[in-house]
């Protein structure tokens, strides 16, 4: 046998009695698959057992309810509050087992931050609402409590009926247990609140009345935040004291992850955070207890996962959004196939904050397979039934994924981009700060594009009468936008530029005073770009608050943090009617106007669509598709499913 590039990666372990056959868990994410009160469905089995096809040694489900609808956080989640619920739990258990991996499931209560409760008002420990939700909740009593100990209990026995192999309860993330454990949330002083002893109680008689129900070989694993990084909540000091206590009370497997709700940046991070930046968590904890710990967050490389273990700073590695991003992460890894993983970028846009938290099925931005395995043709490419000569014109994200997915199922594909590089617009993204990891996507296509033997032309500006001369079955337009040029009355060209003319080739910004017209995304990425060079920097945007567009965990990061430790100014509800020599002219929707003084201008408006082709080749091209921003301007998860879409269908 050959030896493997990372071996500690794929050593066997154990938890408790339960054999994993290496050390890559998929923790629960969240996914809006479950059935509309909770049941388990098709999709979900699909999308999980393609995850255990793709190597993960242990899988842990999404969290599941022990009380419905009083304990959801999200609109379609799963529950297990009944023994009717088991059969579902048992055919998701099978079609896991069937690949060879083992399988724990989650179990929860949201607590105060809750979802949608369809008319049950919130509970938690104490009447303290969520700072991220601002929904009321009322205290809960300790006859409820108890009845809540015994819920957790029972359902956590289905689980072992269901033939799972494990149990994890859910104390991260400042959800119910959490609660109880912070002092952030728990404010009460009867025996459920007041010390840090009576503060665990809620957990201990959880661990024990489960203990007693499921046997003493059953694993049960504990997943917290050692750190909430909040004010008053748990620190890492608290989080090695939970550890000891949860390890004496029978724990087989402690599960470190960090944050709350409102330090929702800390728990699910933007793509601006450094790879494995929270791994010290739990290698703190693990010098705390003999028990197994998993670490989780932002670990995208088998190369780093290899050096956590390694290092010793835990004993197995979870990798949330890069198996979603990758469900063949650990079997391309174990091959030592790295160019080939498809990495997360934590953009955060098609799974949790801008899919999940939106009522919506999980999606991904670099994978559109994700929540489409049980439909054919998306998992395993099929064939096409006859060989086309496809001519695509823009090398973008969504060029290039149809280019590559058209050419692995046999077409005949040549790419036309006019610039001498691929990526599109990808690279004006990814020169604002904290904004790299969209390289990823132009690191995966360039040797995938190779591999699937695209012809590419740089360099090459494609016009009706090349389109003609080719002669091609199937043309794709996918020539993105350009910048929108507003109708302001504007005396002073020199000074006034495109965000671009500023990020793609980077140009200069003459002085020091900055506006930007625009609090979009892009508008407030560029601010932050000026702001690193020194710049005093003034947001203006018509609408009343900054960056809509953006999902809902970036957006928070951008305005709780960003933002404002770049020194950013904004002034929001502002329509910009004159720029001149001295600045911009704003009015308020009062009508009042005021002058903004400026050095410089730069425009981000947002795009317009650029497609100038379709219209002059619909009569001689027997298939003509247009796709992401050159039909309508919207995101990078647009353009690749659409690019991945198309090429499918031809």
């Amino acid at each position: 046998m050959a030896k493997l590039k990372y071996p500690r990666l794929f050593e066997p372990g154990s938890i408790g009695r339960i054999r994993i056959k290496n050390r890559i868990v998929l923790p629960p994410c969240t996914t809006n698959f479950a059935g509309p009160t909770g049941e388990v469905t098709d999709r979900l089995i699909k999308y999980y057992a393609e995850r255990a096809r793709g190597g993960a040694g242990l899988i842990i489900i999404e969290n599941t309810q022990v009380k419905y609808p009083e304990g959801k956080n999200v609109s379609c989640q799963l529950r297990l509050d009944n023994d009717k619920y088991i059969a579902g739990y048992q055919e998701l258990a099978e079609a896991i087992h069937l690949h060879g991996a083992k399988v724990f499931q989650q179990i929860h209560h949201a607590g105060r931050q809750v979802h949608n409760t369809e008319g049950v008002q919130p509970v938690a420990p104490s009447a303290i609402p969520c700072g991220f939700l601002q929904i009321p909740v009322r205290e809960l009593t300790s006859e409820e409590i108890w009845d809540l100990i015994e819920r957790f209990s029972e359902t956590a026995l289905r689980v072992k009926k269901a033939g799972m192999d494990g149990v994890e309860f859910h104390g991260a993330h400042g959800y119910l247990i959490g609660q109880f454990m912070s002092p952030h949330t728990n404010q009460r002083i009867d025996e459920w609140g007041g010390t840090f002893e009576r503060r665990m109680k809620f957990l201990m008689e959880i661990v024990s009345r489960s203990r007693q129900k499921v046997g003493p070989n059953f694993p049960m694993c504990l997943r917290y935040s050692a750190d909430e990084f909040v004010s008053g909540g748990l620190t890492l000091e608290d989080g090695k004291k939970i550890a000891a206590m949860a390890e004496a009370a029978g724990i087989d497997v402690l599960h470190v992850s960090a944050g709350i709700y409102e330090s929702m940046h800390t728990l699910l991070e933007p793509m601006r955070f450094k790879e494995g930046w929270r791994t010290y968590l739990a290698a703190e904890i693990k010098k705390v207890v003999k028990i197994p710990v998993i670490t989780v967050g932002q670990i995208k490389t088998p190369a780093f996962a290899e050096k956590v273990l390694e290092d010793g700073a835990a004993d197995f590695v979870a990798l949330g959004r890069p198996l979603i991003a990758d469900p063949e992460w650990p079997a391309k890894a174990r091959e030592g196939r790295d160019e080939d993983i498809r990495k997360c970028i934590s953009c955060n846009t098609g799974c949790i904050g801008g899919h999940v938290f939106q009522e919506l099925y999980m999606r991904c931005t670099v994978n559109p397979a994700v929540g489409r395995e049980r439909e054919h043709g998306w998992v395993e490419l099929q064939p096409a039934r006859t060989k086309k000569k496809v001519m695509i014109v823009g090398g973008g994200p969504g060029g290039m994924e149809a280019a590559r997915v058209a050419a692995l199922r046999g077409h005949d594909v040549t790419l036309f981009e006019k610039e001498r590089e691929l990526g599109g617009q990808l690279k004006v993204g990814a020169a604002c700060p904290g904004r790299d990891k969209l390289n990823y996507i132009l690191e995966y296509y360039l040797p995938q594009l190779k591999k699937a033997g695209v012809k590419v032309e740089l360099g090459k500006e494609v016009d009706d009468k090349l389109i003609r001369s080719t002669k091609p079955d199937v043309l794709i337009l996918a020539t993105g936008a350009e910048p929108f040029v507003p109708d302001i009355p504007c005396s002073w060209g020199k000074n006034v530029l495109s965000y671009w003319d500023v990020l793609m080739p980077k140009a200069e910004v003459p002085g020091q005073n900055v506006v930007v017209a625009g609090g979009g995304t892009v508008g407030c990425e560029l601010a932050l770009y000026l702001a690193e060079q020194k710049k005093k920097v003034t947001i203006v945007e018509m609408l009343p608050e900054l960056a809509p567009d953006e999902e809902t965990i970036t957006r928070f990061d951008l305005l709780s943090n960003q933002l404002p430790e770049a020194g950013v100014k904004a002034l929001t509800g502002r329509i910009i009617t004159e720029i001149s020599q001295k600045g911009v002219t704003v009015v308020d929707h009062h009508g009042r106007k005021t002058l903004v003084a400026a050095d410089s201008v730069v425009v981000a408006l947002g795009t317009t669509a650029r497609d100038t082709l379709s219209s002059k080749v619909k009569d001689v091209v027997p298939e003509v598709y247009v796709i992401g921003d050159c039909s309508r301007s919207r995101k990078v998860i647009n353009a690749i499913y659409e690019g991945s879409a198309v090429a499918r269908l031809i």
